[in-house]
């Protein structure tokens, strides 16, 4: 049986629309007006972020960042981690529990401060990062938006990956 043949009864009744291929361009858009329509998850303005996302993946610490923003260095670190940069807790994984511990109620704030290093501004951004998520979408942009990998901190380029880590 040739295909002609079992082709031969076969009609066709309706017909296929070209609807045309649906371009989604949207590398125009600013930094700033992406961030927009997340604000309110945003310690700080959109504009205060966009300028603290773009210092700090230029290679400037968050420091520099807040001071170019013009906010301080603690609610730039906040924005950053909203926005899905790693690296920015001050404590170490261990120290990090003892947040946890305290979240949980199963440590005084004082004595989870003094276990913690006793430091209280590396405390409270800790507690910040503990308890707020990167926001999904601002992390998605700004990835898309930089050429660093929000995921690995790189010192400004200086460091770079080994091709079977990449």
């Amino acid at each position: 049986m040739t295909l002609s043949e079992i082709a031969a009864g076969i009609e066709v009744t309706t017909e296929q629309h070209d609807r045309g291929a649906a371009v989604v361009d949207d590398t125009g858009v600013k930094l700033v007006d992406r961030l927009a329509a997340h604000a309110d998850a945003l310690p700080c303005t959109a504009a205060a972020t966009a300028t603290l996302v773009t210092t700090y993946t230029g290679g400037g610490s968050v420091g520099e960042a807040a001071r170019e923003a013009e906010v301080a260095p603690m609610t730039a670190a906040k924005a950053l981690h909203r926005c899905g940069i790693a690296g920015l807790c001050p404590l170490a994984p261990t120290r990090r529990g003892i947040v946890r511990e305290w979240l949980d109620g199963r440590q005084t704030r004082s004595d989870a401060v003094a276990l913690s290093g006793g430091d209280e501004a590396a405390f409270a951004l800790t507690t910040y990062i503990e308890t707020h998520d990167p926001v999904p979408e601002i992390a998605e942009t700004i990835a898309a938006a930089s050429e660093v990998d929000v995921g690995v901190g790189t010192l400004g380029g200086s460091l770079s990956l080994p091709d079977d880590l990449r």
